[in-house]
């Protein structure tokens, strides 16, 4: 049996999450939007979820969202987990709260077939084998039941990596990789594949923050959490002199006629469903009723005949 290599600290991602904890709310903008756009597809959807699971719950983005929607009477009990117990211990109290629970999103305590919906906004893409957590999930749902995920894409950051790696490579001699690779967003449906879910769909929402300085922008990734635990990081601080290079780097590159810098951030949100007979199938090869010639009002020709040849 082959295991996935390990690519980033899940010790040091609980650390940095409960650092995080306190001031999450005032730099949760991506979140807020990724979990409002997760509850605006299930207004869509005309089904109910008796039992339902925000993995990665952060600061509840999902539920508050959901409280402001229609949707809120399709979902019955709401699970938040987070691996971060101090995240969860921020959230608000009040009546239909629901459960909150301590969880690994790598290792998921739920048996097979017991939940209706799964969602997750903006924290897996930190999971070291990501087909497995999607298998947990698809396990963990009971058949015909939903997944709506968040992730961010490839594009994410774009801007930063570009001048951290020109800074340090032009003050060290040698650049290190300073910012996580996320995923493809072209990939993701084929993710959900590979995890056994119905039906996958993908799509991307890419978003421009303008910020008055790079610095900024480095405030509110350490107000989000999402720092760099790669394992395979540099365990040499970045230095002043790099930092300060590298920032210099983002404003002369990337600066906006206002000063202002941008920084990408690229949402790949996924939706896939347990498999279930009643399904939607597609039809088997040469199932069809009614031939493609005919549809088009056109002759049909032998592979390899030329049009008006005898």
């Amino acid at each position: 049996m082959t295991h996935s290599p390990l690519l980033f600290d899940r010790a040091l991602l609980r650390a940095r999450l409960d650092r995080a904890a306190p001031g999450f709310p005032a730099a949760g903008f991506l979140k807020a939007r990724a979990a409002e756009d997760a509850v605006m597809r299930l207004e869509a959807i005309l089904r109910e979820f008796p039992v339902a699971v925000d993995l990665g719950a952060r600061d509840g983005a999902f539920a508050r969202a959901l409280a402001l929607s229609d949707a809120r009477e399709k979902v019955g009990l709401l699970i938040q987990t987070d691996l971060s117990e101090r995240m969860l211990a921020g959230l608000p109290r009040g009546d239909g709260d629901g459960l909150r629970l301590v969880a690994d999103e790598e290792r998921l305590p739920f048996g097979d077939a017991t939940i209706d919906l799964a969602v997750s906004t903006l924290a897996l893409h930190w999971t070291n084998d990501l087909v497995g957590a999607l298998i947990q999930i698809r396990r963990a749902l009971r058949p015909d039941g939903l997944f709506v995920g968040a992730l961010f894409g490839g594009a994410t950051l774009t801007e930063l990596r570009q001048a951290l790696l020109a800074a340090e490579d032009e003050v060290s001699g040698g650049a290190s990789l300073r910012v996580s690779p996320f995923a493809d967003a072209i990939d993701a449906a084929g993710l959900l594949q590979r995890a056994g879910f119905a039906l996958p769909v993908a799509d991307v929402d890419r978003v421009k923050v303008r910020y008055a300085h790079p610095l900024a922008l480095l405030k509110d990734l350490r107000a989000m959490g999402e720092t760099s635990v790669l394992i395979d990081r540099s365990r040499k601080p970045l230095s002043r002199k790099v930092l300060f290079r590298a920032m210099e780097l983002y404003q002369e590159r990337f600066a906006e006629p206002d000063g202002r810098v941008p920084a990408t951030f690229e949402i790949v949100t996924v939706t896939g469903w347990a498999p279930h007979e009643s399904q939607q199938k597609p039809l088997r090869p040469g199932s069809a009723k009614m031939r493609l010639a005919d549809a088009l009002g056109t002759v049909e020709r032998p592979a390899g005949d030329k049009a008006g040849g005898r």
